[in-house]
């Protein structure tokens, strides 16, 4: 884990909204939505699948699909620029560079015509101006480094020719060829086994101390989150509904669906046989979405009117814990 005693922030996200156009109109996938990523730390955003983790990370690259996704508010400073205020070509120059992206399905990810020694020099190509001997030797280090048995060769295939964990190393690879201070790791281990998925989350950390990198760490699962993270971030239907560090939202979570995700963790120690914890319902549609509490549906709770038409505040409750306050999903 990092210093704490480093707390100059690398990434500032502010007051991020984003808004979709849809067959039933504008929709808003991200409502405000602000958090912070030290120097060497590692932030998990988790949630359920539609909650806008991805989203989230896609404004951050600058990678939204247009004319569809739009931002619509708020400010992302990678040190002190606004990456919302570059240009195209400006964006470019830093993805890669200065921002690496591990995609959620490395099969999608990589082109499936190219070889991948290939597609990991054209990063070295497009950042560092070197010739391209340079960068196929560069390419063929990275494969090295991220623990890929015979390198030289491996540079050689094509994507369809690896397995899935090998694939996902090659995402990381790319991601990381520049040594970027920012990496977004969005789902790194979907569809993985798990002794690969452990595989690639200890090369992940490994490769994050050595070259100093933070990590935007997006996955919905708490034991990932709890094995590799610093702070976590909740997110629920486009806001983040409690933000604290591993240790405090784990020994005491506040909201009502922080909660609830807790008790769905299996345990050892459980009742023999016993049925898992669910959270009942599903995350809301983006045309539906009540301007209050957007938990109060699932959460088998009585809200008052005034608290689904009303955002709740966003207090700390304790040093650096903080939470979406509704009066009745937070146990305060």
């Amino acid at each position: 884990m990092r210093d704490k005693q480093d707390s100059q922030a690398l990434l500032k996200v502010r007051d991020l909204s984003v808004s979709f156009t849809t067959d039933e109109g504008e929709v808003e996938a991200l409502d405000r939505v602000s958090f912070d990523i030290a120097r060497g730390e590692i932030l998990g955003l988790v949630g359920e699948s539609g909650c806008g983790k991805s989203v989230s990370a896609f404004s951050v690259m600058r990678l939204l699909p247009r004319p569809m996704g739009r931002i619509t508010n708020g400010k992302i400073l990678l040190d002190t620029k606004d990456l919302l205020t570059l240009t195209k070509e400006e964006i470019r120059k830093i993805r890669g560079k200065e921002i690496g992206m591990i995609f959620q399905e490395p099969m999608n990810a990589l082109n499936p015509v190219k070889k991948i020694g290939e597609q990991i020099a054209e990063v070295f190509l497009l950042h560092q101006g070197v010739s391209h001997r340079q960068a196929l030797d560069l390419a063929i280090g990275m494969l090295d480094e991220v623990g890929i048995s015979d390198p030289a060769n491996r540079a050689l295939e094509y994507p369809h020719q690896l397995s899935g964990g090998m694939r996902q190393r090659v995402v990381i690879a790319m991601a990381l060829a520049c040594k970027p201070k920012l990496i977004i790791a969005d789902e790194p281990t979907t569809a993985l086994d798990v002794t690969v998925q452990a595989q690639i989350l200890d090369l992940l950390q490994n490769l994050q101390k050595k070259n100093g990198s933070s990590i935007l760490l997006i996955t919905h699962d708490l034991g990932v989150i709890a094995e590799n993270c610093d702070q976590v971030c909740v997110m629920y239907a486009g806001r983040i509904v409690e933000r604290a560090s591993v240790q405090t939202l784990f020994k005491n979570p506040i909201h009502a669906y922080t909660r609830g995700l807790m008790a769905s963790i299996p345990r050892m120690d459980g009742i023999p046989k016993n049925k898992l914890m669910t959270i009942p319902g599903i995350v809301p549609a983006l045309s539906q979405l009540d301007q209050g509490c957007r938990f109060a549906p699932r959460s088998g709770l009585s809200h008052p009117v005034n608290s689904l038409q009303r955002r709740p505040p966003f207090k700390e409750v304790a040093s650096g814990h903080w939470v979406e306050a509704c009066p009745v999903c937070t146990k305060i």
